[in-house]
């Protein structure tokens, strides 16, 4: 039986850092996804979602340097979940999105989303 990790996502970058390892250059992003939906009364609610993306620069993964706080982004991955322990002793869960396809939309490209 095959098994499947993937994740698509389209939102808009957050804070975003660049680094060089082994000549190869890498971005580590945060992207916000919005999901529009009415509550039981019929009241419209908005549900905010924060996902951590790493992207190394490849065959799919090009124009790192396009990426930028603002921008809308397409975001094709797999989940990887760490497991560690923070500076307070305190068990932590990080769930990071490891980008294998990544299309930087232009700049006048607003993400939307229906009700």
């Amino acid at each position: 039986m095959e098994q499947i990790n993937k994740i698509e996502l389209l939102g808009t970058v957050g804070s975003v850092r660049f680094q060089h390892i082994n000549d190869k250059q890498m971005a580590k992003f945060a992207l916000v996804t919005n999901r529009a939906y009415k509550n039981k009364e019929g009241a419209p609610v908005i549900e905010t979602q924060w996902h951590n993306i790493t992207a190394f620069e490849g065959k799919n993964v090009q124009d790192l340097e396009k990426i930028e706080k603002g921008r809308a982004a397409h975001v094709f991955g797999r989940l990887q979940v760490q497991r560690y322990t923070g500076v307070d002793g305190v068990e932590r869960t990080s769930v990071d999105v490891i980008c294998t396809r990544l299309t930087i939309l232009p700049t006048d490209t607003e993400v939307q989303y229906e009700m």
